[in-house]
């Protein structure tokens, strides 16, 4: 039997979230910015008809906003992840199998549907259900490979007619509709790759659809080769039923404010490790390598305000994903590569060389229950109890807990001046219906 599969994305992602509570918005254009409210990472369908355009610092905008009273909003990553995952449990109960791609975006397989219902039809039910039950505009790409479903929802987004749903398990729809879309709107074809793709006279989908395999294989690499297969139908890509765990996990902010105080950057280094420590234990892994790097910005003007820029790893024996272990390791990695006189933009740490739970080599001379630790690091006795009290109460949207290392007044901390109440994840911020 082949293989089918359906690309589902949520249109204007981050916008939609915004105006999903706000009915009073639902023909108002809106944006919403990134961290410290610099630049706009989403745009209604509104917005982009008015010409803002993606990644726009907002002060360069901010005359067109007020000329056509564009609402804007900091970015609310609590309710955007929250409303995505509601998505992606309708998902998974409307086909047999799910990739979560991104947090707007899943691969679903609908392998053997088509005995029971066409595929528009499925699609159009798919994206009628998801409108429904959670209040999102999807639109659905049908094909027999990931790479094909990628252009039909391209498609499908594209133009209204299709009514947001394409199907393009028909072969001569599939190279209509390829010879239509230039090569770099093909899953996995960049900017320098269309560059050389061009050079070669491959300017469209179809072109690179029927270029041959092995000379592509031979110019670039094997990975284009079986894009080229699942072009002409061939899957090649694997559903991903579970996410594979992230092998590092970066955890970094720029400031709101310069930081020219040590204590103030131990707070901030602290404020990562803890969100980078939350994320390692979400999937269950431990870690033995920390990074931590901190640096100036690259913009100003170094003649008034030089430039610096450093990092420093350290190495656990035993692997972990206690907080307190990488705090403590973080905190000593950031008095090497301190130094005062400096006015800090960003900051960050990062988690490296994971280990599965139960996985890990033992040290002969030392005490497995003590947890990871450095030859600087004081042995703290593993508390996995305590870790999951911790990590329960910061998602309950109930409390928040953490360790003093992070500050009371984070002076530091990212501006988010436009920002929208978490509407499904804290009890006071619930919409009242008067």
């Amino acid at each position: 039997m082949n293989k089918t599969f359906a690309l589902v994305d949520c249109n204007n992602f981050y916008a939609s979230c915004e105006k999903l509570f706000r009915p009073d918005l639902a023909s108002t254009p809106v944006v919403v910015l990134s961290n410290n409210d610099g630049c706009v990472i989403a745009r209604s369908r509104e917005a982009k008809a008015l010409g803002i355009k993606m990644g726009v610092p907002y002060f360069q905008v901010r005359e067109l906003v007020e000329k056509h009273r564009i609402v804007v909003f900091s970015s609310n990553y609590a309710l955007y992840a929250d409303i995505s995952s509601r998505v992606m449990a309708t998902l998974e109960q409307l086909a047999p199998a799910v990739e979560v791609y991104s947090i707007d975006e899943a691969f679903l397989n609908l392998t053997g549907f088509d005995q029971a219902i066409s595929f528009t039809e499925l699609g159009l039910d798919i994206r009628q259900t998801i409108q429904d039950w959670i209040g999102m505009t999807v639109c659905v790409g049908i094909a027999p490979s990931k790479t094909m479903a990628k252009l039909a929802n391209h498609a499908a987004k594209k133009w209204q007619k299709t009514a947001g749903v394409v199907d393009l398990t028909s072969k001569e729809r599939q190279r209509k509709l390829m010879a239509l879309l230039p090569v770099s709107e093909v899953w996995g074809v960049g900017g320098k790759l269309t560059k050389r793709l061009n050079e070669l006279g491959i300017h469209t989908a179809l072109q690179l659809a029927d270029a041959s395999p092995k000379m592509l294989r031979r110019q670039f690499s094997v990975v284009l080769e079986r894009t080229v297969a699942e072009l002409n139908g061939e899957s090649c890509l694997a559903l991903e039923d579970v996410a594979a765990n992230k092998k590092e996990i970066v955890s970094s902010r720029a400031f709101s404010e310069r930081i020219t105080e040590f204590t103030h950057m131990q707070q901030a280094v602290s404020e990562y490790v803890h969100r980078a420590s939350e994320k390692l234990r979400s999937q269950s892994s431990k870690a033995k390598q920390l990074t931590v790097f901190i640096r100036t910005s690259p913009f100003s003007n170094h003649g008034q305000d030089p430039f610096y820029s450093n990092s420093a790893s350290g190495v656990l024996i035993s692997p972990t994903d206690d907080t307190r272990d990488f705090l403590h390791l973080a905190g000593e990695l950031l008095k090497k590569i301190w130094k005062d006189g400096y006015r800090y933009a960003k900051a960050g740490v990062m988690l490296a060389d994971f280990y599965d739970e139960g996985t890990e080599q033992l040290q002969l001379f030392t005490d497995a229950a003590n947890g990871g630790v450095s030859e600087t690091t004081p042995l703290y006795r593993a508390n996995p109890a305590l870790m999951i009290v911790l990590d329960e109460i910061n998602h309950s949207g109930k409390a928040k807990v953490f360790f003093a290392a992070k500050g009371l007044q984070q002076d530091w901390a990212m501006k988010r001046q436009l920002l929208s109440p978490a509407y499904t994840t804290k009890w006071r911020d619930i919409p009242k219906v008067c």
